[in-house]
């Protein structure tokens, strides 16, 4: 494990951005058919095999392009876009806060494809995917400033390399960012703004008016942000590469059990409970690792 980390460091900016382009659909499509596949076994079922989320996407892809408005794909392959980018700097060891920024105006970009159509139940998931930014986004500044306070530095290279394991110095921020995940990986009870799978309802929300190849743009565009988001799990525990990756799936899968045992919040509760566990538990690691200092 040592070994493949070190060939990994050894790489340029570009090596490891491109790595990260190629390679990261690839695991994100089999994060997602491991998420059906649990899923299904939590639910007594047998399941599809894991491989599925890949054959829906080329079969998606195959399909023809119908559009209610000519301008809604445009978001999408922004919000693609955006994704992608910010991974691939993400993994190139680039500034944290850019990071933020640059995945929170690919959501922005997804909020906007959803309001480009007339459909209500659209409009009504776009919405909803603003209280969850808005929910969540607080949580999301307060791990780079924790990380920044423990490192000095807002680069994903340096907290990478830091000397000691981040969770020892940041336990309540990491708390903070788990709560949080379950928004940003569309899990009960936080799925508001469209059903990721079809226990919630059969509307989708926010991708109603989406079919063909917008669509499968838009659950490659997830790939790419889940594999980003246990990436950020990654550096509170990056002092240990092996162990880092086993927290990184372990999350992975205590989401999915969460998203088993819990029914859909209504956003009020959403939007109060992430700002409160914030406030607990972020805010209060902050103070502390403040005083300390």
């Amino acid at each position: 494990m040592n070994g493949i980390y070190e060939l990994i460091r050894s790489w340029s900016i570009i090596e490891r951005m491109l790595a990260f382009v190629l390679l990261a659909p690839l695991a994100g499509g089999l994060l997602a058919g491991i998420d059906r596949k649990v899923s299904a076994r939590l639910q007594g079922r047998y399941g599809p095999p894991v491989m599925q989320p890949f054959y829906d996407v080329f079969k998606l892809l195959r399909k023809e392009r119908i559009i209610v408005n000519k301008f809604q794909d445009f978001p999408i392959v922004l919000f693609l876009l955006f994704t992608m980018f910010s991974g691939a700097l993400f993994f190139a060891g680039a500034d944290l806060l850019l990071i933020i920024f640059s995945l929170a105006l690919a959501g922005t970009f997804f909020v906007l494809g959803g309001y480009c159509v007339a459909s209500p139940y659209s409009h009504l998931g776009a919405e909803r995917e603003i209280i969850q930014m808005v929910a969540y986004e607080p949580m999301v500044i307060l791990m780079a400033v924790g990380m920044y306070q423990v490192t000095g530095s807002f680069r994903v290279g340096t907290i990478a390399q830091h000397h000691a394991p981040l969770i020892l110095f940041l336990p309540g921020v990491f708390a903070g960012f788990l709560f949080i995940l379950t928004i940003k990986f569309r899990k009960s009870p936080f799925d508001l703004s469209m059903s990721h799978h079809a226990h919630q309802e059969i509307v989708s929300g926010i991708t109603t008016e989406f079919v063909g190849p917008a669509l499968a743009l838009i659950e490659i565009a997830h790939w790419y942000e889940t594999v980003l988001l246990l990436g950020m799990i990654y550096l509170f525990f990056a002092f240990t590469p092996w162990l880092a990756l086993v927290m990184a799936m372990a999350t992975f899968l205590f989401e999915i059990f969460i998203d088993m045992n819990y029914a859909r919040f209504k956003w009020q509760l959403t939007f109060l409970s992430a700002w409160l566990f914030t406030a607990v538990a972020g805010v209060s690691n902050i103070i502390v690792l403040s005083l300390m200092r």
